[in-house]
């Protein structure tokens, strides 16, 4: 249904179809020469940054791969500038660059430093084969980080930046944000608030038919902990005197969610379990282990996983649900559960779809094809999230690739030209006394 939504959307606003390119404009011809002709110094730079390692919880690494793009912003003629988080975050902190001026939209750029590969990953660092490269974090999302240089040093070369409004925001910990969000994203928030629109260059998807897509909604993440009890005693009494035990009692809890939460755009992950005699947790390691024996019935059991959703109301019907099946304990157990919202909800809004247009047209003025949306339910939590309840937003305009956060994660050499183009021409259009 979401996907229908959506396409119905883009064909109203005619962001799908064959419909003609307008020719670039003698400027814009310009910005897409620039960009080609340091193609392969973009690619140097995604490579240098490539090998510095910058898992989350790597804050020397992080804050090295900040100091080198924010060298690129300084020769850009960026007032940049680090955000130190609290100490007690165990954080790096955050990358900021902005320029002031009057015309055309303020625009927020966001991308992220960090990656989910930490040192002693035994994931190659950089390994290129043809137009292919494997790397820690090359398309989630150096390749992006990339592209967001690329696109302003080329327009900063035909002068398409003076008087213009441009924040740029890269993240230290997008993979595993700090806690209290409130804190962590609270600068973020706070650019947002003087932008008008939120341009976000995580990777950016090609669809089945082969055509290149960008993000118009996220669904929201939330966490949930469900504790279980049970009456122990001797196995030969469970089912009877002393009921079922905790084990039995979250088996029929998990079941239930999964026979009768489920909807269309919802998901539930049961991630971590542990149930036995006695339980032990170490929340901060997302570790937990359990004593018990076979002939003693299970005194305890404790599940943590997540929730995905597209919009408030989805998550209220669902956690009315849960808690409904939690309260119909079995005999002899009894349990609780609690939710922890994360990342709001990026909702599929009228404004979205127009910023999507309006890249879609610059892609196919420069023939590179039309963009389309991507469904929400398919991309995980990003940043722009905390963003797009504030403003326009639009994500998905970085590097093209496969396998984020695996092994295998790699990156289509191409795509950061392209992206880079997409991007600068946006950018142009969007930043001009009156938009195209």
């Amino acid at each position: 249904m979401m996907r229908r939504t959506i396409v119905a959307a883009m064909l109203a606003a005619g962001c799908v179809g064959a419909a003609a390119a307008d020719e670039l404009s003698p400027v814009e011809q310009r910005i897409v020469a620039e960009v080609k002709a340091h193609s392969p110094q973009a690619l140097a730079l995604l490579e240098q940054s490539v090998l510095i390692n910058s898992g989350t919880m790597n804050t020397q690494g992080v804050r090295a791969v900040g100091k080198l793009f924010r060298d690129q912003f300084d020769a850009l003629g960026f007032s940049t500038r680090w955000i130190e988080l609290p100490p007690e975050m165990k954080r790096a902190g955050h990358l900021v660059a902005t320029r002031e001026g009057s015309q055309g939209k303020r625009l927020l750029l966001l991308g992220h430093l960090d990656t989910v590969f930490e040192p002693g990953s035994a994931v190659p660092m950089w390994q290129r084969n043809g137009d292919r490269i494997r790397g820690q974090g090359v398309s989630d999302m150096k390749g992006g980080d990339v592209i967001v240089i690329e696109a302003l040093r080329a327009l900063k070369q035909v002068g398409a930046l003076e008087n213009t409004s441009i924040a740029v925001m890269f993240t230290g910990d997008e993979e595993e944000a700090g806690n209290p969000k409130s804190v962590s994203r609270g600068d973020m928030v706070a650019l947002a608030k003087r932008s008008d629109i939120a341009l976000s260059f995580e990777g950016s998807i090609i669809d089945k038919d082969g055509l290149a897509t960008a993000t118009v909604g996220r669904r929201a993440t939330a966490s949930w902990e469900l504790d279980v009890k049970g009456k122990p005693g001797h196995s030969s009494t469970v089912f009877g005197a002393n009921g079922y035990g905790a084990v039995y009692e979250a088996a029929r809890i998990l079941d239930a969610f999964r026979r009768e939460v489920a909807e269309p755009g919802l998901t539930f992950n049961p991630g971590l379990i542990v149930g036995g005699t006695e339980l032990t947790a170490d929340d901060a390691a997302s570790r937990g282990t359990a004593f018990g024996k076979t002939n003693v019935i299970a005194a305890g059991a404790r599940i943590k996983g997540d929730l995905r959703y597209l919009d408030y109301a989805q998550r209220d019907r669902a956690q009315a649900r849960m808690q409904a099946i939690v309260a119909q304990s079995l005999p002899g157990a009894s349990a609780t559960i609690a939710f922890h919202d994360s990342y709001p909800p990026m909702a599929v809004t009228p404004g979205n779809l127009k910023v999507l247009e309006a890249y879609s047209r610059a892609s196919r003025d420069a023939g590179l094809g039309p963009v389309g949306a991507v469904p929400a339910e398919a991309r995980g939590a990003g940043d722009v999230q905390f963003v797009a309840p504030l403003l326009d937003s639009l994500d998905g305009l970085g590097a093209n690739g496969n396998g984020a956060h695996s092994p295998d994660e790699d990156l289509d050499v191409g795509s950061i030209e392209r992206g880079a183009i997409r991007a600068a021409l946006l950018i142009y259009r969007l930043t001009r006394p009156t938009s195209r």
